[in-house]
């Protein structure tokens, strides 16, 4: 087994993903690209690539039981290994207050923000297995923070994302609870409030700077603690 730290990131055509696999690939690691569209991760790999990268295209469509699977084999046939998974696809839907967002608004932020990344983390364990030290990332935000939503001065929180990303930080504990044995570490991060067309670039955030978390927890050493939350500052309360 070769030192190469091989890394995937979904949803990394663009906005912080695309930053996180930048950063990754200065960092040397062989970064595989995760798009749902071929075309967008094809251009975005090859920028990468332009800028002297080691970065390869992957057709991930994290809702698609299919092309998770169809990843899952190319990672294993090209690299027989996976190194760090960073869960980043998402979606934000449902600006309606909690009274009157649908159901489907609901089940629709969490087809891609929980059960999308239970799907992909699954999907690619045994390939974590096989790494000296495998790291997953789960990208949330602070608005799956339950202890500042409760807050007086909270406001009323855009509840499908919300909920979505505090069930995200549940998955972050459990699957830490069960990994630890394994030596595989899994941390939330709170990349902040970026600019992406997420929110429409209205973040006063770069994504370059949401980016820098997930990476430090993608890099994380022989001493990593793992089931933690975290931003640029720190542990961030559940």
């Amino acid at each position: 087994m070769d030192d190469t730290t091989i890394a995937l990131v979904t949803g990394a055509n663009k906005g912080i993903g695309l930053e996180v696999a930048r950063l990754l690939g200065r960092a040397g690691a062989t970064v595989l690209i995760g798009a749902r569209d071929p075309g967008r991760g094809a251009a975005a790999a090859g920028t990468l690539r332009d800028e002297g990268l080691t970065v390869h295209e992957l057709q991930l469509d994290v809702t698609d039981p299919a092309s998770v699977a169809a990843a899952a084999r190319r990672v294993e046939e090209d690299h027989g290994r996976l190194d760090v998974l960073v869960n980043n696809a998402g979606i934000l839907v449902g600006w309606a207050r909690p009274a009157d967002l649908s159901v489907d608004d609901v089940r629709l932020a969490f087809e891609t923000n929980v059960f999308g990344v239970v799907a992909v983390t699954n999907a690619m364990l045994p390939l974590l297995r096989r790494s000296r030290a495998g790291r997953i990332v789960n990208v949330s935000s602070s608005m799956g923070s339950l202890t500042r939503l409760a807050a007086p001065d909270s406001g009323i929180p855009m509840m499908a994302y919300s909920a979505s990303k505090a069930a995200l930080n549940g998955l972050t504990v459990a699957y830490a609870a069960d990994l630890r044995e394994a030596g595989i570490t899994v941390n939330s991060a709170d990349p902040g409030y970026c600019a992406t067309d997420l929110n429409g670039h209205t973040g006063p955030r770069t994504p370059a700077q949401g980016a820098t978390v997930v990476v430090r927890l993608a890099l994380l050493g022989d001493d990593a603690s793992s089931g933690g939350f975290h931003d640029d500052d720190g542990p961030v309360p559940w």
